[in-house]
């Protein structure tokens, strides 16, 4: 399928911009239904930059999850950031590093 840059209005701002040829293809192979709505200052003003500074009133806010629970390895109780999942094992801190080491080896 042959694609072409096509103009299009910026929902926010209202100027124009160009919806390339590349990114037609690449909304076509990712099935994507609608065009993009906004150019591309408006939508990094919309969407924080992933690894962006968070401000440490903000992290302040968000809740960390700590869950407590046993070592499948070595049966030492342990606390994991995260609700674990059953049937998958769950590994102390020491033991998930000697893992680690080993699979690296």
């Amino acid at each position: 399928m042959q694609f072409q840059d096509k103009v299009l209005k910026c929902i926010d701002c209202g100027t124009d911009f160009i919806f390339t040829s590349g990114e037609q293809q690449f909304f076509y192979e990712k099935q994507f239904k609608n065009e993009p709505r906004r150019c591309k200052n408006c939508k990094s003003k919309r969407t924080p930059a992933f690894g962006s500074m968070i401000s440490s009133s903000t992290q302040n806010n968000i809740a960390r999850v700590e869950t407590k629970t046993n070592c499948s390895q070595c049966g030492k109780e342990t606390t994991v950031p995260f609700k674990p999942t059953q049937g998958r094992p769950v590994f102390c801190r020491e033991c998930f590093q000697q893992r680690r080491q080993m699979a690296s080896a």
